[in-house]
């Protein structure tokens, strides 16, 4: 989609009703902005005014989140647009509709827009940097077993066909599995606040 287009998104690669960089930074702010990526990816910037909502905890946002779309347009936001489209998916399976921001935040500040920094605070890493040294120990685990234990070969070839199916599919469980650690998922009081928040 162009991005220089103010109006109405349209489908993009991604399946999903897309807006670009440009378009969303003029109507910033007749939007509701939902960022669904990991606290950590959140805190290390994000669209001005965004909500955070980690994709793990869609389901339980889905509620507020209606009552958001009811009052006008939802954004969902990641780093690249495969989370955040798939966030659109789910919530259009459960008839809430929302429109993916092209390119995520990457797409957002090679545009030339600005992310909001929030006062520093002790964050985890982001998330493509949590799932590199995960990848990365476990093909250098399974090198170092194999040496005395060949089997343990294994292990690398899996993560290295993981990473395959991972580039090819544009998914990734790894990051699926580490989003669901406690250092990734919002704070309860946290999460409930956005949602009182999204409610109005």
């Amino acid at each position: 989609m162009n991005s220089a287009t103010p109006s109405t998104p349209s489908p993009g690669s991604t399946g999903v009703p897309e807006l670009g960089a440009d378009a969303a930074f003029a109507r910033l702010a007749e939007l509701t902005v939902v960022d669904v990526r990991t606290p950590g990816e959140y805190a290390s910037g994000h669209l001005p005014g965004a909500h955070h909502v980690p994709l793990g905890d869609l389901d339980t946002a889905l509620p507020a989140l209606r009552v958001a779309a009811e009052r006008g347009e939802l954004l969902v936001v990641c780093a690249s647009g495969a989370r955040s489209a798939e966030a659109c998916r789910r919530l259009a399976g459960n008839g809430v509709a929302a429109t993916t921001l092209t390119g995520g935040t990457t797409g957002w500040v090679q545009r030339g827009h600005a992310l909001h920094h929030p006062p520093a605070a002790r964050a985890p890493w982001a998330m493509d940097r949590q799932v590199r040294l995960a990848a990365g120990s476990l093909v250098l685990t399974g090198l170092l077993a194999g040496r005395r234990r060949p089997v343990a070969r294994v292990l690398s070839a899996g993560v290295a066909g993981g990473l395959v199916l991972s580039a090819l599919t544009n998914t990734c469980t790894m990051a699926r599995v580490l989003g669901k650690l406690p250092y990734n998922r919002a704070g309860r009081t946290d999460l409930e606040a956005t949602l009182a928040a999204l409610r109005g």
